[in-house]
């Protein structure tokens, strides 16, 4: 597990995710573009949701780079890259399941959005997360839902539109076992280091 761990910490593992999620952010928002053209300015900043998150991602990816911990952004990466990552895959699936066809494109969202889930939870062993951070990132995740699904500022899955109800409650459900994610993973006392970087 250590040779593991020392992989994800090399500098070159590092800055290659960085530059990876610097673009797929990058290009998340620009997939966002028509909506938040459309979005009241109040609500801009919750309608983008896994470019965000990859956002996130990017500002842990610096910190471990500078041999810093930014415990809040670390908090708010493990949460909302394990709940948009889960939940594009889950919405690309049910629309999969309810029109019998997908995209090449879905499929390539699926791939890269399990990969975000993924990156957020192998470098959890090197957070350092506080309880406030978990608060924070916590009420930020639920806020968002609330934004969503009473707001109306989810993502639109035109096929899936008439199942808005169900995917509320289980966008809801999924933000409560992110956090879950966020303190299982994120919150330990015993935590690996990034002191070894070359």
């Amino acid at each position: 597990m250590n040779v593991i761990y020392g992989w994800l910490a090399s500098r070159q593992m590092l800055v290659l995710l960085f530059i990876i999620n610097i673009f797929g952010t990058a290009f998340g928002y620009y997939w966002y573009g028509s909506q938040l053209a459309n979005t009241p300015s109040i609500f801009l900043a919750f309608v983008p949701d896994s470019p965000t998150a990859s956002l996130f991602f990017v500002f842990v990816l610096w910190g471990f780079l500078l041999k810093r911990n930014f415990g809040l952004m670390e908090a708010l990466a493990i949460i909302t890259l394990f709940k948009y990552g889960i939940w594009a895959v889950a919405m690309n699936v049910m629309t999969l399941v309810t029109t019998g066809t997908l995209p090449w494109e879905g499929y390539m969202l699926m791939a890269s959005h399990l990969g975000m889930a993924i990156q957020g939870v192998l470098y959890a062993p090197f957070y350092r997360i506080k309880p406030w951070h978990l608060i924070v990132a916590g009420i930020w995740t639920i806020h968002n839902d609330i934004i969503d699904y009473v707001f109306e500022m989810m993502p639109v899955y035109s096929d899936l539109l008439r199942y808005m109800n169900e995917i509320g409650y289980f966008t809801f459900w999924l933000s409560i076992l992110s956090i879950f994610v966020g303190w299982y993973f994120g919150y330990r006392k015993k935590r690996n280091t990034l002191s070894f970087i070359q």
